[in-house]
C-alpha cells in the first residue's frame, strides 16, 4: 500500500525474528526497540488526529514503516519472555482481549451505534461500539486472570489483567483505525489479496501488531512496579 520499492526491507522481518525470538539479544537493544517504535507509533496517532495524510507515504515512509511494522511485531515473540519462565499464555491472552474487543465493538454498534468516532477514515465505527468492545475487552481480561489462576500460571493480579486489558483494546482500537487511514490514503479497499473477504492478513493483524509494544511495555510497568 505505501509502494516500497527497496526489496531488502521485505526479509528483514524473518532476520529480525530469528535474531530476537530465536538467538536472543541484550535486555538493553530491547528497550532501545521498544523507545523507538512507541515513538513512532506515537507519531502515527498524532498523524491519525490533527494531519489529513499519514506520514507512511512521505519521505519519512521507510523509517515509519520499519518500526510500525518489523518493530511492532517484534514484541508480539517478546511478551511470552516478559517473566522468567517462558509463559505462551500471555500472548494468547492477548489475542483473546483483542478478539474480544473486535466482536463486541462490532456487536454493540450494530445494536446501539449512533454516535460516529472517526467518521472520515472509518464511517462504521461508533462511539458506543469502541466503549461496549472496551467493556468487554477488559471483562475478558479479568475472565483471564481467574482462568491462568485456576491453572497456577498467572503471574499477574486481576487489577494487572484489567489494566493490560484496557491498553491493549484501547490501542488495538487506534491501531485499527490508522490502518483504515492508510489504505484510504493508498485508495484501495483491501491491504491485500490474500483472505478474500477479510481485507488480507493485514487487516486481521492490524490491531495486535499496534497494541503490542503498549502491551509489552504495560507488562514491563506492572513487573516493575510488583
Amino acid at each position: 500500500m505505501i509502494r516500497l520499492r527497496q526489496w531488502v526491507i521485505y526479509p528483514l522481518l524473518p532476520i529480525a525474528y530469528y535474531l530476537v525470538a530465536w538467538q536472543g539479544v541484550s535486555q538493553n537493544i530491547v528497550y532501545v526497540l521498544l523507545v523507538a517504535t512507541l515513538l513512532v507509533n506515537v507519531y502515527l496517532i498524532r498523524d491519525l488526529v490533527l494531519v489529513d495524510r499519514i506520514a507512511l507515504f512521505n519521505t519519512k515512509k521507510h523509517i515509519i514503516a520499519l518500526l510500525y511494522l518489523i518493530g511492532s511485531s517484534l514484541f508480539l515473540v517478546l511478551i511470552p519472555n516478559i517473566v522468567e519462565s517462558y509463559r505462551p499464555e500471555l500472548l494468547i491472552g492477548i489475542f483473546a482481549i483483542i478478539w474480544t474487543n473486535d466482536s463486541f465493538a462490532y456487536i454493540t454498534g450494530r445494536l446501539f451505534g449512533k454516535h460516529k468516532l472517526m467518521k472520515r477514515i472509518s464511517p462504521k465505527k461508533t462511539i458506543e461500539g469502541f466503549l461496549g468492545g472496551l467493556f468487554m475487552a477488559i471483562g475478558a481480561g479479568i475472565a483471564l486472570h481467574f482462568y491462568l489462576a485456576s491453572t497456577g500460571r498467572d503471574d499477574y493480579s486481576v487489577y494487572d489483567w484489567a489494566i493490560i486489558a484496557f491498553v491493549v483494546a484501547f490501542f488495538g482500537t487506534i491501531g485499527d483505525l490508522i490502518q483504515s487511514k492508510i489504505k484510504r490514503q493508498a485508495a484501495v479497499k483491501d491491504s491485500g489479496s490474500i483472505m478474500p473477504g477479510h481485507g488480507g492478513i493485514f487487516d486481521r493483524m492490524d490491531s495486535i501488531i499496534f497494541a503490542a509494544p503498549f502491551a509489552y511495555l504495560t507488562f514491563l510497568i506492572i513487573n516493575h512496579v510488583s
